[in-house]
């Protein structure tokens, strides 16, 4: 991968995880204290990219930087898919995420409406609203998936 993709990868995944961490440091200072608190360290904290760790879909493969056992349920996935097509159907669920397109063309739909986007693109879904991103492009697409699942 050239150096300059590199860099706006590891900026994005920057943007992304501070998006998704804002919150935690407000979270731990009202965690009761009988409440088992989870120790960071520099280990379980930085999460590189690594191709044998990829989970395969029907149309490439996604990678969890952060899944939702990692900081109570707010998780980072990568998502790479395959030219034309799109990892599932429109669909609506009670979570709102968020996509951040870092590679290729994707086509967003939400309600009713669709766009087509490239790269360093934000693409927001609110809850319960029916969307979808598929690629719209000759080449692979890849965004990442920011999104907070409701605790259990």
């Amino acid at each position: 991968m050239e150096t300059s993709k590199m860099n706006y990868v590891f900026l994005s995944l920057i943007i992304c995880f501070v998006f998704l961490t804002h919150q935690s440091a407000v979270a731990q200072e009202n965690q009761k204290p009988t409440d088992s608190v989870k120790v960071y360290t520099i280990e379980n904290c930085v999460n590189q990219f690594s191709a044998d760790k990829t989970v395969e879909t029907k149309v490439g493969y996604q990678y969890w930087f952060a899944d939702k056992d990692f900081l109570d349920g707010r998780t980072l996935k990568m998502s790479v898919v395959a030219p034309n097509e799109a990892t599932h159907a429109p669909h609506k669920h009670i979570e709102d995420e968020f996509f951040f397109v870092l590679e290729g063309t994707a086509k967003f739909y939400l309600d009713g409406e669709s766009i087509s986007v490239g790269p360093y693109t934000s693409l927001y879904c609110p809850s319960m609203q029916m969307h979808g991103i598929s690629n719209a492009g000759e080449t692979q697409l890849k965004y990442l998936v920011i999104k907070k699942y409701q605790k259990n």
